[in-house]
């Protein structure tokens, strides 16, 4: 299916009803034919400037998926069409990107797309396994049961993030406690031992004068040091968005003490959980290697997946 613009459109059923529709067409002619085509009357259409793609926009919390998703399962099971659940669920999300999003794929469907090419026009809110899963749930006639089985799977996920901001907090905050209790020390505290010791006028051990020298280098030189610091962040941040890069950082981190473990573990997660829901829902096998290679979160593992 071509697309263009979207249309505001108000028509006259055959029974007498007004209907106001939102749809996408290459142009306002295209867009009446469409109308037409649906037995309906067009009184009034008028296209929206500006405001193509607008629900491609904004991303969807993981919760409201999940409501969405449920919901949906329940209504196609209990026999309602498509276009009625969609739009019952539009009139009930509080989430506007989300509210927006149905209502553009309810719009499609009622265009001629089905479910699944509907929702691949947002990829932000229904990546690609989740687009994969309806397809298949519509090629095996199961939908409301894959539906079903992907609110679980999302519900699953949900967890598994809460679990790993749990595990990961802890030593997270450890960390950052130990190094500013350092930073403290290097320059509060250490140089007033330091005053103390020349007062004595003894010669300080080795270790005691390295720590002393660091403390003052510290000191004297904190602004830049905190300057440097930052550009390493950046410059840091910026190598792991390249190709190299985050290579590195995916084989670095799974080797790294207690959060090369997590991290670990994390991957495997993803990858059993969703290659179990892939294959359970019938998708082929090539394309849940696929699919799954894109959702493990580390390079290293997605290549010996891939190969």
């Amino acid at each position: 299916m071509v697309l263009g613009e979207r249309h505001d459109a108000q028509a006259e059923a055959g029974s007498g009803k007004e209907i106001r529709s939102n749809l996408e067409a290459q142009n306002e002619q295209a867009a009446i034919a469409a109308l037409l085509n649906r037995n309906l009357l067009v009184m009034s259409i008028q296209e929206k400037v500006g405001r193509k793609g607008k629900t491609a926009g904004g991303r969807v919390a993981l919760a409201d998926l999940v409501v969405f998703t449920r919901q949906l399962a329940t209504m196609i099971d209990a026999g309602l069409a498509m276009v009625q659940s969609l739009q019952a669920l539009a009139e009930q999300t509080t989430n506007k990107v989300m509210r927006d999003t149905i209502k553009d794929v309810c719009t499609r469907v009622e265009g001629g797309d089905s479910f699944s090419e509907a929702l691949q026009k947002h990829p932000k809110t229904f990546n690609k396994l989740y687009v994969c899963m309806v397809a298949a749930g519509e090629r095996g006639g199961l939908l409301a049961e894959i539906l079903a089985r992907l609110a679980t799977y999302l519900e699953g996920t949900a967890k598994l993030r809460k679990k790993v901001k749990s595990a990961m907090m802890y030593p997270t905050a450890v960390t950052i406690i130990a190094i500013g209790i350092t930073i403290f020390l290097l320059v509060k505290v250490v140089p007033v031992f330091g005053d103390v010791y020349k007062g004595f006028g003894s010669k300080l051990p080795g270790p005691t004068q390295a720590l002393i020298d660091v403390s003052n280098f510290v000191k004297e030189y904190l602004l830049y040091l905190v300057a440097v610091g930052v550009a390493v962040i950046y410059g840091w941040i910026a190598y792991l968005k390249t190709k190299k890069g985050r290579e590195f950082w995916d084989r670095t981190r799974i080797r790294l003490p207690i959060f090369g473990v997590i991290a670990h573990k994390i991957c495997l997660a993803r990858f059993t959980r969703t290659l179990a829901s892939l294959i359970r829902s019938g998708v082929p096998i090539l394309e849940v290697l696929q699919i799954v290679s894109n959702t493990v979160g580390n390079v290293v593992m997605e290549k010996a997946i891939r190969t």
